[in-house]
């Protein structure tokens, strides 16, 4: 399925590349990180043009998630949730929403979760749009500046490492986020 959809996408060349990295944000199942990998195993000197296509996709694309969350996440939940697991769940989101959707942005675990669910939970839309401009960059530009250094080379150090990197990337976030939360409460 994944790469039928990339197919279809990557035959609109930049334009296929942005319209599946703004779809990802809030509907699609496919990550836009193998489309991007395609096109960068092509051509690797574009690999940062094409970092910048999907990122710009990505984030703009965030708000239509926080929407769709909003307009429809808390009804669905409020049928399918009991009321003290979404009041414990907001709190959850209120309290620790930033690091979540922060560390959600670059993570495996498929994006338009932490956007639909930030709507769902009242997140700060403008934050949303923050954390997705530091997340989704590192993620999108990690791909692309081992594409434009290392050419089609990089494919094998993303697929031996790039889950690794992500982990400690998603740990050292983890670990700054919570001394800094530690710092303010003193």
């Amino acid at each position: 399925m994944f790469d039928t959809i990339s197919e279809i996408f990557m035959q609109y060349g930049q334009f296929g590349l942005f319209a599946l990295s703004f779809l990802d944000s809030f509907i699609l199942p496919v990550p836009p990180f193998f489309l991007q990998i395609a096109m960068s195993l092509v051509s690797p000197a574009d690999a940062l043009y094409y970092a910048t296509v999907a990122f710009f996709g990505s984030v703009l694309g965030a708000p239509m998630g926080y929407l769709l969350g909003k307009a429809l996440g808390k009804p669905l939940m409020h049928k399918v949730v009991p009321a003290r697991w979404v009041e414990v769940a907001t709190d959850k989101f209120t309290k620790d929403g930033d690091a979540a959707v922060l560390i959600g942005s670059f993570t495996p675990i498929p994006y338009k979760v932490f956007t639909i669910l930030s709507g769902v939970f009242g997140f700060s839309l403008f934050r949303l749009i923050v954390y997705s401009i530091l997340g989704r960059g590192i993620k999108f530009y990690l791909i692309g500046v081992l594409f434009f250094l290392y050419g089609k080379h990089a494919k094998e150090l993303l697929d031996q490492y790039l889950e690794v990197s992500l982990l400690a990337v998603a740990v050292i976030l983890t670990l700054g986020w919570f001394l800094l939360k530690r710092r303010k409460k003193r």
